[in-house]
């Protein structure tokens, strides 16, 4: 059973507590399932690929959404204003502050696959 112990009003991150241990919501999406999903991604060998499996997988605004959300990590990571971004991406404030809050107090994943992709954004 799953208590809560803390919530941090700055991101509204609650931690959890099982059986005296503190779990992290990755923790809560380890699963074989996801696994499998990750490393079919990681199977895909181009684009096109991507598009053909994405669009098995997900419905258009799910896609859509999360294409959003990483315009809005860029556009957050170049110091954008959130009128700048709702305006350009359509994103309404409660995403950009959720794309922000995971910029902040994320893993670091946006950043990582910024610096991959080559594009140079403060943090």
């Amino acid at each position: 059973m799953y208590e809560q112990i803390e919530n941090v009003n700055n991101g509204n991150i609650a931690q959890n507590r099982l059986a005296g241990m503190e779990i992290g919501m990755n923790n809560k999406l380890k699963t074989p399932a996801v696994e499998q999903l990750f490393q079919a991604v990681l199977c895909l060998k181009d684009v096109d690929e991507c598009y053909d499996f994405f669009e098995d997988v997900c419905t258009i605004n799910e896609l859509l959404s999360l294409s959003q959300r990483f315009e809005v990590a860029r556009m957050l990571r170049e110091h954008k204003t959130y009128l700048e971004i709702a305006e350009k991406t359509g994103a309404s404030t409660a995403t950009i502050s959720r794309v922000n809050r995971s910029l902040n107090y994320g893993n670091d994943g946006y950043d990582k696959v910024f610096e991959r992709l080559g594009l140079e954004l403060d943090k």
